[in-house]
């Protein structure tokens, strides 16, 4: 790997200084241009030079949006410049998923295996969305956990002999949408009383005893039945 121009932006004293210690020993090829613990320093920096890397921290301040925006906008105003994350927000998945919008080029948490070479070198060559061991084994979770959930549906889907209109109907409910809302729903062919018979039908299909069953006990049993899934509870577009 050619030698690099690097800034660190970190607002915690020991945390940058661990951090310097891990590129001058183990990435030797970096050269840092600098260092910033806020946002008016980093803007400093890139003005007087602009490196080939930021590695940045999320947590400048005690505002994790500070660190979002600094990336949104070097990648706006420098798209050729790789943001490395390298943050302690080990919790905040939201921000994971903010940042990556922003388009940063990986997030490397800081726990387990944190900074390596390896890694650095990935972004330098152009690989994008490098993640080290923590990160990758909760994305790995959430993939399984996704692909599980829709197989579950899938299987329910047949088991049940729920069409395309039972779970659009279905679906929608749970979002707390009326009858007559569902039916103004793109390509829903049905009017109130057809959608009160679907119901009808619905609850004979999953229910064993039918007595006192209301629109909400059959959501919830949808979902207890994998044919809705919770975590994927979207209206249709317009």
């Amino acid at each position: 790997m050619e030698k690099f121009k690097v800034i660190v932006v970190e607002d915690v004293p020991l945390e940058l200084k661990g951090t310097l210690g891990i590129i001058a020993t183990d990435i030797p090829e970096a050269e840092v241009a600098g260092t910033a613990a806020d946002e008016a320093a980093y803007w400093r920096l890139l003005k007087q030079q602009l490196p080939q890397l930021v590695l940045l921290d999320l947590g400048l301040g005690g505002s994790t949006t500070v660190g979002v925006e600094l990336c949104r906008q070097t990648k706006e105003l420098h798209p050729e410049v790789k943001v490395l994350i390298f943050t302690g927000e080990i919790l905040n998945e939201k921000l994971w998923v903010d940042v990556l919008d922003a388009g940063a080029d990986g997030i490397i948490l800081k726990t387990g295996e944190l900074l390596t070479r390896h890694d650095v070198v990935a972004v330098m060559d152009g690989k994008q969305l490098v993640f080290n061991e923590p990160i990758l084994r909760r994305i790995v979770e959430r993939f399984k956990h996704s692909v599980g959930a829709q197989l579950n549906k899938q299987e329910a889907l047949v088991n049940y002999e729920i069409d395309e209109y039972d779970e659009r109907f279905l679906r929608h409910l749970a979002l707390g949408y009326t009858k007559e809302q569902i039916t103004q729903l793109r390509g829903m062919p049905f009017g109130v009383k057809s959608l009160e018979k679907r119901q009808n039908e619905l609850v004979q299909k999953l229910f064993a005893d039918t007595r006192g069953v209301n629109a909400v006990r059959l959501v919830v049993r949808a979902i207890e039945l994998h044919i809705l899934d919770p975590d994927n509870l979207n209206p249709d577009e317009d």
